[in-house]
């Protein structure tokens, strides 16, 4: 079968081909690398959870593209060539080839024989596939399988995928549900000739799925090539732009780029909506403010100089960081309990109603709260979120989380030093939310907080805990806290921060 695969190299080149990506390990899957590298840059096609506005909800819901055509036609091409051209960093690429149904012992033995009909409509599952597209586009994360072509079978494995700016859906049968069509925003048809689908089909079988070529052939005559004939050139007259030749007419992938920047060149306010939001409103309810004795306030003061050595603001920063924990398990569910003293009587004590207790710090102020948690709670897990602002849009976008199994039925302590507008404090809700975590049971714990991130975090999320030692009531053109703290990162770590830096430490920064 190599043999067979290089003679159709070279009969025609390769197509799209690019290096394979590292290995990522997330919370609770083993995903498929969320990557995409491109000539100019890596682009995360895992997506993210998109801005939420003082509401909690979504600003506005996910651009979708459609991409339909034959087999081996180049969707998946195209598809790269647009995200590229697009300049969108945060993207959901979507195969249909992940939704095949699963088979049964009788249809995986006419697989292994190319006798299975894949491309027929019925090989697919409809009802997932629109089930989730319908939450990644507002915004939800979901759970997609993973397919093995190899063995025609679904893996134990599946890959958790986040809602972005843009989703781009491809498949032979991107167009054959009604209901998944009212789904699209834009339909594109890629219309390559059949013989080269064939030749690239061959290769592709051949080389990447230990398929022999007689078998192809077979496949191909008998069911690939009638299918399309029957139930995908069909569609072609929904798509909304047809593309002669694939990836090879760029004039046509220039005009749909152009059509995309001008659905998304709305220029999202949801930074001016939360900082406007909730002005001269009394504190919420839902916020803990540990009591301002002179012992915090001489801290506070220590770590607010600008003159305080490192090593100094390291020191009283873990006073403070180990009061604010202690404070925080006060208010988690106890129950009464009895308990027998060594002197033989009863004492009636407390003892934690939860199950068990996990930190999440929110990278990389976040894991400077990391020790006391430690200090005070026995066994605790921990967890990790990284979220950064892109600098173009001033949006927070989530890069990496490692969250530990079964967090659902946890009491969540969400860490992060400081916190300005908000807004990373709120993705990091949000995909405690998406991790089936109950609300009333995150606790969000910063040292520092400005009155706009406590009223954005408790309008969009009313039954989350707010716990911190202080609590400012302004924030600057810059969104950085006023008096503040500094960059708390900067200031604990010795580093230096770019100087379009904001308070929300490297998220929204503090």
């Amino acid at each position: 079968s190599s043999s067979s695969a290089e003679s159709l190299d070279r009969l025609y080149p390769a197509v799209g081909s690019t290096k394979p990506p590292r290995k990522r390990t997330t919370s609770q899957c083993k995903s498929e690398p969320p990557l995409l590298r491109t000539s100019k840059r890596t682009i995360y096609t895992a997506g993210r959870p998109p801005w939420y506005n003082e509401h909690g909800t979504q600003s506005k819901e996910a651009f979708v593209i459609g991409l339909g055509g034959g087999s081996a036609s180049g969707k998946t091409t195209v598809a790269t060539m647009i995200i590229e051209a697009l300049d969108v960093p945060w993207v959901v690429l979507l195969s249909m080839d992940s939704f095949y149904k699963v088979l049964t012992k009788q249809q995986q033995e006419q697989a292994a024989s190319n006798d299975f009909n894949f491309d027929h409509p019925d090989a697919f599952d409809f009802d997932l596939i629109i089930a989730t597209l319908k939450k990644l586009k507002q915004g939800k994360s979901v759970k997609i399988p993973i397919y093995d072509f190899t063995t025609h079978s679904r893996k134990k494995e599946w890959k958790t995928l986040y809602g972005a700016n843009v989703i781009i859906f491809e498949g032979i049968m991107a167009f054959a549900d009604k209901e998944l069509l009212k789904l699209l925003d834009l339909k594109i048809f890629v219309d390559t000739d059949s013989d080269i689908r064939l030749v690239r089909r061959l290769r592709r079988d051949i080389s990447e799925r230990g398929r022999d070529i007689e078998g192809v052939i077979k496949q191909y005559n008998k069911f690939v090539k009638p299918a399309f004939d029957q139930y995908i050139q069909p569609t072609m007259r929904l798509a909304d732009i047809v593309v002669p030749r694939g990836s090879g007419n760029t004039v046509a992938i220039d005009l749909i780029v152009q059509h995309v920047h001008s659905q998304l060149e709305e220029v999202r306010a949801a930074r001016a909506a939360l900082a406007s939001a909730h002005q001269c409103h009394p504190l919420p309810q839902t916020l803990s403010v540990l009591k301002s004795t002179p012992q915090v306030r001489g801290m506070h003061t220590i770590i607010r100089n600008k003159e305080t050595s490192r090593d100094e603001f390291i020191f009283y920063s873990k006073r403070l960081m180990r009061l604010l924990i202690e404070h925080a398990l006060s208010l988690l569910p106890f129950q009464s309990c009895t308990v027998q003293t060594p002197q033989g009587h009863d004492y009636e004590g407390r003892t934690y109603s939860g199950k068990q207790i996990t930190g999440v710090s929110i990278l990389r102020a976040g894991e400077t709260m990391e020790p006391a948690l430690r200090a005070v709670c026995k066994d605790v897990r921990i967890g990790t979120i990284l979220i950064q602002t892109n600098c173009n849009t001033g949006e927070p976008e989530l890069h990496y989380l490692r969250l530990p199994k079964d967090i659902s039925e946890d009491h969540v302590i969400l860490m992060d030093c400081t916190v300005s507008t908000g807004a990373a404090a709120m993705m990091a809700v949000r995909v405690l939310l998406d991790h089936d975590v109950p609300e009333d049971k995150i606790f969000l714990l910063s040292l520092l907080m400005a009155e706009m991130g406590v009223h954005s975090v408790a309008y969009a999320f009313p039954r989350v805990k707010i716990i911190t030692t202080a609590v400012d009531k302004k924030v600057n053109d810059l969104f950085r806290i006023i008096p503040g703290i500094g960059n708390f990162g900067d200031r604990y770590f010795g580093t230096d921060a770019p100087p379009d830096w904001s308070d929300d430490e490297d998220a929204l920064s503090t």
